[in-house]
């Protein structure tokens, strides 16, 4: 296949959603609406974070990332996952089903990283609660950030790497609303084995530690709280992980699900989880952190008191 004759693709095509042509304009009002609620709900998040001075610390910090992440994630596949379900299929160039997979990758990467270090921080914070301000300072959370972002970037551009120096030559079909890692390795007709060991030996570890700090985290919080006498108390305390574990719940189940799991899902199945991996999961987070914590409940109280104050005194 890499002779004379062989023919490399320059462009990919998205095949998209089979079952979901009959009701295109209802699909795609539907998610056009839930990627416009990600953007302004993360961008909301972000902008009462950095505003208000109560919610200037670590775990709120390290939230305006994970905002930031989400944001990547929804805009780097809402915009062609629209267009697929307006129009059918979608056809690109191959270089930019490449930078779709790695932007798509490294903001999962990244959410998988600062999910984890957001555990520490609330292990710090509950079970470390005298020593919690001396240990997170600004420059640990800049650093664990830093961590968190370059990582991702670096093993991910390691993964494309890889990829584009694969040869390809059809067919040029991806059955997926998006280039994922998978998909794109089915185009290829050149052996696959060391991009699929790279992301065993990078990726694999690079989850299963993740998710071990996440649960060994959790597991001294648990123990922490079951100590506490007061009910109130025990409450009190859990109210201040809550949001983050839900979070964590619903990332993994979803990315076990989809990447982990060796059931095989049908096309519809795959493409239904993979649209709440991609685009649901983006838009629950803020709301997850709006509605469950009283903090931003509160900073988002008092910005609408100040413009409807500002505004009634322009009236005037």
């Amino acid at each position: 296949m890499e002779g004379k004759n062989a023919t490399f693709i320059s462009d990919v095509i998205l095949l998209g959603f089979h079952n979901f042509q009959n009701f295109k304009l209802l699909y795609f009002t539907i998610l056009l609406v839930i990627y416009l609620a990600t953007v302004i709900g993360n961008f909301l998040i972000i902008a009462l974070v950095s505003a208000s001075k109560n919610l200037h610390s670590p775990m709120y910090f390290f939230l305006i990332h994970l905002s930031l992440s989400d944001l990547l994630l929804s805009t780097d596949i809402s915009p062609q996952t629209l267009s697929i379900v307006l129009n059918g299929t979608s056809t690109i160039s191959f270089t930019s089903c490449l930078v779709q997979f790695y932007f798509f990758s490294a903001s999962e990467c990244s959410e998988c990283l600062l999910l984890t270090v957001m555990s520490y921080d609330r292990f710090l914070a509950i079970c470390n609660p005298l020593r919690y301000h001396s240990v997170m300072n600004s420059t640990l959370c800049i650093t664990l950030v830093i961590i968190s972002w370059l990582v991702s970037s670096l093993i991910i551009l390691s993964y494309t790497v890889t990829i584009s120096f694969l040869h390809f030559c059809g067919p040029n079909m991806i059955d997926h609303f998006f280039c994922d890692f998978t998909p794109i390795l089915k185009l290829s007709c050149s052996d696959v084995f060391v991009a699929q060991l790279e992301v065993m030996l990078l990726g694999f570890p690079l989850l299963v530690i993740a998710f071990g700090i996440i649960l060994t985290s959790y597991v001294f919080i648990l123990r922490v709280i079951l100590k506490i006498s007061s009910t109130t108390g025990r409450h009190k305390a859990f109210s201040t992980c809550s949001s983050h574990l839900t979070t964590v719940s619903l990332f993994y189940t979803t990315l076990f699900c989809i990447y982990i799991l060796p059931t095989e899902w049908s096309l519809t199945t795959s493409q239904i989880l993979s649209l709440f991996y991609t685009m649901g999961t983006p838009l629950i987070n803020p709301i997850i952190y709006s509605l469950r914590n009283k903090d931003i409940k509160e900073a988002f109280k008092k910005v609408i008191e100040v413009a409807w104050s500002g505004h009634y005194k322009s009236r005037l």
